[in-house]
């Protein structure tokens, strides 16, 4: 599996894309195409941006998170793209598939994504492990502390998902969701 990576606009947070498979959409670019799953890592702005977009493109797309990622994809308050100036609501509910924690979800080519709920930067975090690849988001960037102090942030539950990555990630290649 080749992953490509794409450095968004919006405080640098990085898409993901493997075959027909994309990880937090931001700018548009070519890897909005011919896709059929969104893996989300958390509901902010920085990650969700680019979903609308996705599915005026690919309307067929399902898009994965969990019951808190549902909810601030439908409320501009929640994914804080009410504080940055330019509100988003998702405008397609009826794609949205809500995840628990350990379920793993069925892709193409023998593919498994498996969330597991990396809270404390957020409710909504998941931290996606497919094959030998983990994609933390922002529950877990090397070298830098995880952000807590946004709503509905939790210092001891991020100090609790970090210690779980870790232990999850070992021997893997990990993708975070920003650049540094």
């Amino acid at each position: 599996m080749i992953v490509y990576s794409h450095v968004n606009s919006i405080f640098n947070s990085i898409s993901y894309r493997f075959g027909n498979v994309l990880i937090d959409p931001g700018d548009s670019w070519d890897g909005f195409l011919s896709l059929d799953t969104v893996l989300l890592t958390h509901a902010h702005l920085d990650h969700i941006y680019g979903l609308n977009r996705v599915l005026e493109l690919n309307p067929d797309v399902k898009v994965f998170t969990n019951k808190w990622g549902k909810e601030a994809l439908l409320n501009d308050k929640l994914n804080l793209s009410r504080f940055h100036g330019s509100p988003f609501v998702f405008n397609y509910p009826n794609v949205i598939r809500s995840v628990e924690d350990g379920e793993k979800v069925n892709l193409k080519e023998g593919l498994v994504a498996k969330a597991m709920f990396t809270p404390g930067h957020n409710p909504s975090c998941i931290t996606w492990i497919i094959g030998n690849k983990v994609f933390t988001g922002d529950s877990y960037i090397p070298g830098v502390g995880i952000v807590t102090n946004l709503p509905r942030g939790n210092k001891i539950q991020a100090a609790e998902s970090e210690k779980r990555i870790l232990e999850l990630s070992s021997g893997k290649t990990v993708y975070p969701g920003h650049k540094v």
